[in-house]
């Protein structure tokens, strides 16, 4: 993966003597017009005092440079004048639209901060002297927007952050027919309620982060957008990193490629030291001759500079061409139902009113049962139910959940963050049904929570689940867990997601007394240069049959976003050792249903039913929707056989 090499001289540019710069100067956007670079960047100001309250006050500094890396002139040109931006004005990106600079900032209504009072804001100049207007843009939560340098299909055009303090982040795509609608609350109250219709997958994982960096860049292969990915968000290990993306020229929304890995991470000293240690944020890039010069805010402190070939990183980022045949000969293997998905949200129930998804399935009694994860507006994850006779229409749906956060461990911290129940998976062993899920708070890492049911109970929906146990390590994120159906050599076996990886353990007892937790080794890893690139993780738990163990997983592409599912096969006798395993996708996001929800470009199975020697296989769309699609298992067989 090409990487970002730093500028010998960094930082370009740093705090000065001016009392409104004095304490930090960082995130800069620079703009090339008329031979020069003008730089807008954030400027922070320590204990100043508005209303009563002792703020740290961000204002837009602006410096010009002939080379891009010596500024002079440097000026104070935004500061807070409305009531909407009374705190702050924060982050400048700057695109030209015929012969006016239009300015895009975070502007800041409150303090303390909360999303309800970040919001995008827009200033306009013609001059870089005057600012002859300036308006809020969007009435919600978002950050990081600019528009694209170019009508696009005879609209203008803008990427923007949506729900930065509210998450999960999303970048998202806006057409305008006229500037001004850029700051018409009725274009942004109607574009909103079709938010999802407008996102452009960028998130591998809802525990990390997102937002914008430079305005996007036309190059001959596509858009060129720079962005700042934070890995692990929500916790104290959280990691700053630079990502690139190339977008199709005509349609943004379509992701040709994106990077594999991040392009620069902080290292230096200036860049791991400072008000906000580790961190480096990109907000600014301009091509020069055939180099490709990225701006970034590092440590919340300095502007600073780095460069890469662009054709280099144009190459990285077509690397999606490569993986691309996978996709042919996938739709093959699996056939989805037309009538697809088979359970969606209802809005008139609260508890699954926004999502449905992540089914897991077991067949019994003659009838398929689908527990499903359900979130409402609380973003509370729980389990519905729905029965199904031939594994498509769904006979009856409960109206309530059958299982919801019981024990102070799935149950949230905060209010309306994510928390609860999520993406179960259910076994027959003996007399009971086991249900291993991820349990989470909200707040501290994921973990693995198990419990179990008598099969009769199950069968009469009487739901006595036991109480739920942790038998996952705290401190440590896991998840996508199994338990087996059959012991191996007499002990019973688990299966688990530990970092970015599928785990194997074995247990003597289901009791998981003193902190016996799930640890093991290591079944099989990502593939570095395929689809399934950045994660990996099991899907149902695995069928016995008479070759082994099948095991359908989901994989995450470092190199389009997008999680797709595959197959392998465990030897039967010893489930650590990997038989044969596919090098594609046997099912991947296509539909509408899997781009159009909650996370586009996704499919992730919990549940699979083998019978009459067809394989079911029950998975989430965009993680908003309950799908299925099936094969026969001797075209999976075979496919391992010949891979």
């Amino acid at each position: 993966m090409v990487k970002l090499k730093r500028f010998i001289a960094n930082p370009i540019l740093a705090p000065s003597k001016n009392k409104w710069e004095k304490d930090a100067v960082f995130n800069g956007c620079p703009i090339e017009d008329n031979g020069s670079i003008h730089l807008f960047y954030r400027a922070l100001e320590q204990n100043v005092q508005v209303d009563n309250k002792i703020v740290d006050m961000s204002t837009i500094g602006y410096a010009k440079s002939l080379d891009g890396v010596h500024f002079s002139s440097r000026r104070q040109i935004l500061k807070p004048e409305e009531e909407w931006e009374k705190f702050g004005c924060e982050d400048p990106r700057v695109t030209k639209i015929g012969n006016k600079f239009f300015i895009f900032y975070t502007a800041i209504s409150s303090f303390p901060p909360n999303p309800d009072s970040i919001k995008v804001a827009v200033a306009i100049t013609s001059d870089f002297q005057k600012i002859e207007e300036r308006h809020l843009v969007t009435p919600f939560n978002a950050k990081a927007m600019a528009l694209f340098g170019e009508k696009i299909n005879g609209k203008y055009a803008a990427i923007l952050t949506v729900d930065t303090d509210n998450p999960p982040a999303k970048m998202a795509i806006a057409y305008f027919d006229k500037l001004e609608q850029l700051w018409d609350k009725n274009y942004w109250e109607k574009w909103q309620r079709s938010l999802d219709d407008n996102i452009l997958p960028s998130l591998r994982n809802l525990e990390d982060h997102v937002e914008l960096g430079a305005p996007p860049i036309k190059t001959a292969d596509g858009w060129l957008i720079i962005f700042s990915y934070i890995k692990d968000y929500f916790t104290s290990d959280k990691i700053f990193s630079l990502e690139a993306a190339l977008l199709e020229d005509n349609n943004p929304l379509k992701l040709i490629g994106r990077s594999s890995s991040y392009l620069l991470v902080p290292e230096t000293d200036y860049e791991t030291k400072g008000l906000i240690p580790d961190v480096v944020f990109p907000s600014g890039a301009i091509i020069k001759n055939d180099e490709l010069g990225v701006y970034y805010g590092a440590a919340d402190n300095y502007c600073c500079l780095a460069t890469c070939n662009l054709e280099e990183l144009l190459k990285t980022l077509r690397h999606l061409e490569i993986i691309g045949p996978a996709t042919i000969k996938s739709i093959a293997i699996f056939k989805k139902y037309s009538d697809n998905p088979i359970i969606s949200p209802i809005p008139e129930h609260n508890w699954e009113s926004r999502y449905t998804l992540n089914p897991t399935v077991i067949y019994e009694d003659g009838k398929f049962h689908i527990l499903y994860r359900a979130q409402g507006n609380d973003n509370t994850s729980v389990v519905g139910y729905a029965v199904s006779s031939d594994g498509v229409h769904i006979d009856h749906r409960s109206s309530e959940p059958i299982y919801i956060p019981r024990e102070k461990f799935e149950q949230k911290i905060y209010e309306d963050s994510f928390s609860g129940c999520e993406d179960a998976r259910l076994t027959k062993l003996g007399n009971k049904i086991y249900m291993c899920y991820t349990a989470y708070d909200g707040i501290n890492p994921t973990r693995v929570a198990f419990t179990n049911i008598l099969v009769d109970d199950f069968i009469k929906n009487s739901w006595n689940w036991s109480s739920p146990i942790l038998i996952s390590p705290p401190g440590v994120n896991d998840k996508n867990a199994c338990m087996l159906s059959e012991k191996v050599k007499g002990k019973y076996v688990f299966l688990h997601r530990l970092k970015n990886s599928i785990w194997i353990d074995y247990k003597s007892s289901l009791e998981f007394k003193d902190e016996n937790w799930l640890q093991g080794e290591i079944v099989f890893e990502p593939n570095e240069e395929s689809w399934d690139s950045e994660k990996i993780g099991i899907g149902p738990a695995p069928i016995r049959i008479n070759a082994g163990w099948l095991l359908i997983y989901h994989g995450l592409s470092k190199y389009d976003g997008r999680y797709r599912l595959g197959a392998a096969l465990l030897d039967g006798n010893d489930p650590s050792k990997v038989l044969k395993r596919l090098t594609y996708p046997v099912l991947e996001p296509i539909e509408n249903y899997e781009h159009e929800g909650l996370r586009p470009g996704t499919v992730f199975a919990c549940g699979a039913v083998l019978k009459n020697e067809d394989l079911y296989i029950y998975y989430g769309g965009s993680d908003q929707y309950v799908c299925v699609a099936s094969a026969k298992l001797e075209t999976i067989l075979k496919e391992l056989k010949n891979n």
